[in-house]
């Protein structure tokens, strides 16, 4: 089936494109796959391709029992997916799966055109996403670990003439090439590990004064484009009051990727530190999650994760359960959670908000109400474990009130005559370490 697409059916924001692009996908017989998801993968990639400044021209798809080994598709596909791109003049193809090294020469012999495939589309963005040293370091080596199992087969266009002794100076220049391209990959990959590893540590560094300071970490976590960066940038603006804080704030799949910390001040000393990640996707990469694996430590070592839902998407279900099984992935799974249905005001069907039920609220992240609704569900869930408390603290321990003044919550203070009343509200591991100044009156 092939559709096409008119300069009118394309975002003016993406008008600057430079490559004309025809995508291909490929619908099988998988028992395991979900229904809609073909359909939710081919609107997945044209997406990727305009966050990629790519023009779709046009959406070329199959139905097979398997996939062609060396075509990927049947080829009688393959003729018309080259009379489309010639007649519409476009300057790559991009296949929504992982292509074998074989099968990207194939399609490129017989097409006349480049040739793509959707985990090379996600590592070009994350590529010219990445700013930090840190996102960088990330991207190229999860590109380094997509190509090295791939290298086998890409030179076989190579003559292989040579002896048999084993040495290097007696193999074919294919085989040679093949040699020095997996060595140079290797030793690049161990600089990487260890500059990442310099990274991890000052993170670490971080991660245990944060701790030591005991203030709560919440996390945002997602599919992407579901409104993340913008609830976070909604909380800078109400309790930083810092527009330098704010990140990258897109209606485009995958505007940002560094996982950016900032604290949140919501008086009386309860605040928490907001965690803004990288977003998840269908079929991402599993070396992308394993390489920003570091960044996600952000999310294993939360007190509660903010599950961004994009409520008006009608895939927003199937993008729940891809987030799930990523933050299984990440061993990420347990920790407490609360289910943000976000853009409820863009849904069709009316929809009061903002409402909480259990451990789940309807908002719109653009609307304030819901902003302060949201802020006073997190406090209530980080500071469950704070208990109401009354302590007497002699004049002399007044390292103890200033403690309290820092961590706690103060509902009322008093100038007794042996010391000062504090009522307050404060963690239960305070309380037990301060239990001797517990006032019983």
């Amino acid at each position: 089936m092939e559709k096409e697409f008119n300069d009118s059916e394309y975002d003016k924001e993406h008008s600057a494109a430079t490559e004309r692009v025809v995508l291909v996908g490929v619908e099988t017989s998988d028992n395991n796959q979900r229904e809609g998801d073909f359909e939710r993968s081919m609107e997945e990639l044209y997406q990727l391709a305009k966050a990629c400044f790519m023009e779709p021209v046009a959406v070329i798809t199959q139905k097979m029992e398997f996939v062609n080994k060396g075509l990927y598709i049947g080829t009688g596909k393959v003729r018309e997916v080259k009379e489309t791109a010639e007649r519409l003049d476009a300057d790559l193809v991009i296949f929504d799966n992982s292509l074998t090294p074989s099968q990207l020469r194939n399609l490129q012999d017989e097409i006349g055109k480049p040739i793509m495939d959707r985990t090379n589309l996600i590592l070009d963005i994350f590529e010219s996403r990445a700013k930090t040293r840190e996102a960088k370091l990330q991207v190229e080596t999860a590109r380094l670990q997509y190509l090295l199992p791939r290298l086998v087969g890409m030179h076989e266009a190579l003559t292989r003439q040579g002896g048999t002794s084993g040495s290097m100076s007696s193999r074919g220049v294919g085989e040679k090439k093949l040699e020095l391209d997996r060595r140079r990959i290797e030793h690049r990959l161990s600089e990487l590990r260890k500059e990442l590893e310099e990274v991890a540590d000052e993170r670490m560094v971080q991660r245990k004064k944060r701790q030591n300071a005991r203030i709560p970490l919440v996390a945002l976590v997602g599919y992407t484009n579901a409104g993340k960066s913008t609830i976070m940038n909604a909380m800078v603006e109400r309790y930083v009051g810092d527009d330098e804080k704010k990140v990258l704030e897109k209606n485009m799949l995958f505007a940002t990727l560094d996982t950016t910390v900032r604290r949140v001040n919501t008086g009386n000393n309860r605040d928490f530190l907001l965690s803004d990640t990288v977003g998840f996707i269908h079929k991402l990469p599993h070396s992308l999650v394993k390489a920003f694996r570091s960044t996600l430590e952000e999310v294993q070592n939360a007190d509660l994760l903010l599950h961004v839902v994009d409520y008006s998407d009608a895939f927003y279900r199937e993008q729940m359960e891809t987030t799930r099984e990523t933050l299984q992935e990440l061993e990420a799974g347990g920790i407490p959670s609360v289910t943000v249905y976000n853009k409820v005001d863009l849904c069709e069907e009316q929809i009061d908000y903002p409402k909480v039920v259990g451990d789940k609220i309807y908002i719109s992240a653009k609307d304030e109400t819901s902003l302060l609704t949201l802020t006073e569900l997190i406090l209530e869930k980080i500071y469950a474990d704070f208990v109401k408390e009354c302590f007497l603290i002699p004049y002399a321990k007044g390292n103890i009130v200033s403690y309290f003044m820092e961590n706690a919550h103060i509902i009322s203070q008093e100038y007794a005559e042996n010391g000062t009343k504090l009522v307050v509200k404060c963690h239960s591991a305070d309380k037990e370490k301060y239990a001797e100044y517990i006032c019983r009156d």
